[in-house]
């Protein structure tokens, strides 16, 4: 009989699978290190050192970590699985940054489709054109004889060619819809971007996705998640919804069929341009969609848009925009009583927030919520959290609210520094992404990538949240804000034991005896190298419930 962690652990039956050699990072703050763990079934037996070698017998499967660290396994808080496997598919632009390689993919693209009806896809990024808006001129000339559609890599914005401005009947007179805006040239003809809500007018004619096409989505973002050590997300759009294909259908089916592998959190959709009466529909959709691995109790409620359209909802207008202070898409006091009822009814809401106004909508939201309801274990979350005013900053743990870093998002880049800082002005840019402040005044801090708004890696995320600077560039660009960066520890912590509170798996997120043997192994440990090689890290294993899902 050894002792793991303090606990007499009986020799009499053998795991089925055993980690040695580690190190292991357990994520309890009592013993943040092992080296060695036990698996028996689909939950974790034994933690520790050498004793945990007891328990392993003529059939079970040693896997040797050799200075490898053993981790709990990424989970993602926000994140869109079914439309990024579809994207995969599409005209993908993703990573370039040149008007010259978006004319290459396009036209390539275009050319080895030539019986498709529409050009769909997206990714590209709002600096490579001015102001953020491609012209529909540019993409007529690469798809001349059919209508193309492509989201930017934000999804708050889109491309469009003449021929779908036809179709949709956009014209000069078209008005905005209130919750987006047409680009337009001086006379008011619309140039061929669409932003924020104003994107339907064209997507909605796009043919629908087959439920083979979104279940084929589904498997292929599942396996590029794995791949990246996730063994749980957030949804953070299922359900009926205007703005992605219902991936809602593809999760049945792989629950049915026992290919869903991950642990899924689903955010039901909040219809904007409706009010409490869809709260009985919400509540059908929870039970229908709470099966196997799946459980769709959440609300996703997008408050705002973005800063680099300027949509996101700001307490004091952009600079040189004497009359725009951004969009909140839910009136205020709406808003409240919505999720008042909401969370009477017991379901997590999960917003969109990102401007500084539409954070403290949504915290005061939470905030009356709790009055009416008490402390509930719902979780509200915030994702996005752009800009934070410091007034709100201490309200995060005040009120139990959830801060839902994207940590990629919080650096210098081009779509930062041109079409961000200038807007908002030197005081409100110092305000963005505070993770550290954040953190020191106690909030629990959760991670999401977005995806495919960007990379679905929770190691660059870390190497982010840690360094405040991207990877690939070199120590001549600045730290962007350096003052809100985090340590390992707690940057990991976020993307494991965080994301599991905000997902509700409570058995997961940590590396603990009982626990769910949901891990994975990375190719080495970066507490161990210089932070500025974070990046570097890659996954080697990963399990979920003791099955491996994942090897390089």
């Amino acid at each position: 009989m050894g002792s793991v962690l303090g606990m007499a652990v009986r020799n009499d039956g053998a795991a089925d699978l055993v980690f040695t050699g580690g190190p292991v990072y357990t994520g309890d703050a009592a013993r943040s290190r092992a080296t060695s763990v036990a698996v028996r079934g689909e939950r974790i037996v034994a933690v520790g050192h050498d004793d945990v070698r007891e328990l392993i017998g003529p059939r079970t499967e040693v896997v040797d970590l050799g200075g490898r660290l053993l981790i709990p396994g990424f989970q993602d808080a926000h994140v869109h699985p079914v439309g990024g496997g579809l994207e995969l598919g599409l005209c993908d632009l993703t990573g370039a940054v040149t008007p010259e390689e978006y004319r290459r993919r396009i036209r390539a693209y275009a050319d080895a489709h030539p019986g498709l009806p529409w050009i769909t896809g997206g990714g590209w990024s709002m600096e490579s054109f001015p102001g953020g808006t491609p012209r529909r001129e540019q993409l007529d000339e690469l798809v001349p004889d059919r209508p193309a559609y492509l989201a930017n890599r934000d999804h708050h914005g889109a491309w469009v060619n003449s021929r779908a401005l036809e179709m949709a009947g956009i014209t000069a007179d078209t008005l905005d819809p209130a919750d987006g805006r047409i680009e337009r040239d001086a006379a008011g003809r619309p140039t061929g971007t669409l932003q924020e809500g104003a994107m339907r007018l064209v997507g909605d004619l796009l043919p629908a996705p087959t439920g083979q096409d979104l279940l084929d989505a589904l498997l292929r973002a599942q396996k590029l998640l794995h791949s990246y050590g996730i063994t749980a997300w957030q949804d953070a759009i299922v359900g009926d919804n205007p703005v992605t294909a219902d991936g809602a259908p593809a999760y049945l089916a792989a629950v049915r069929s026992e290919r869903l592998t991950a642990r899924v959190a689903g955010a039901l959709w909040w219809d904007r341009g409706r009010g409490a009466e869809q709260i009985e529909h919400l509540l059908d959709q929870r039970e229908h969609l709470t099966e196997g691995r799946l459980r769709a109790t959440t609300v996703k409620i997008m408050q705002d848009g973005i800063a680099e359209n300027h949509t996101a909802a700001m307490l004091a207008p952009y600079i040189g925009q004497k009359d725009n202070a951004g969009i909140s898409f839910i009136e205020p006091a709406a808003l409240r009583e919505y999720v008042q009822e909401l969370d009477a009814h017991g379901f997590q809401v999960h917003f969109h927030a990102l401007g500084d106004r539409a954070v403290r909508e949504a915290l005061d939201a939470v905030e009356a919520a709790r009055r009416a309801n008490g402390w509930t274990g719902t979780r509200p979350h915030l994702a996005h959290i752009q800009v934070v005013h410091p007034e709100d900053v201490a309200r995060f743990r005040m009120l139990g609210a959830v801060a839902n870093m994207q940590p990629l998002w919080a650096v210098h880049e081009p779509q930062m520094d041109d079409l961000t800082i200038p807007f908002l002005g030197a005081e409100r840019a110092a305000w963005q992404y505070p993770f550290g402040d954040l953190r020191s005044a106690g909030a629990t801090l959760a991670a999401g990538s977005d995806w495919p708004v960007s990379s679905a890696d929770p190691i660059h995320g870390i190497h982010v949240a840690v360094n405040r600077r991207l990877p690939e560039v070199g120590e001549g660009t600045p730290a962007f804000l350096p003052g809100q960066r985090l340590d390992l520890a707690t940057a990991l912590a976020a993307y494991t034991a965080g994301s599991a509170h905000v997902n509700h798996l409570d058995e997961t997120g940590t590396i603990e005896r009982g626990r769910l043997a949901d891990l994975a192994v990375l190719d080495r440990d970066p507490f161990a190298a210089p932070p500025e090689e974070i990046a570097a890290t890659r996954v080697s294993q990963t399990y979920v419930g003791g099955v491996r899902v994942h090897e390089a």
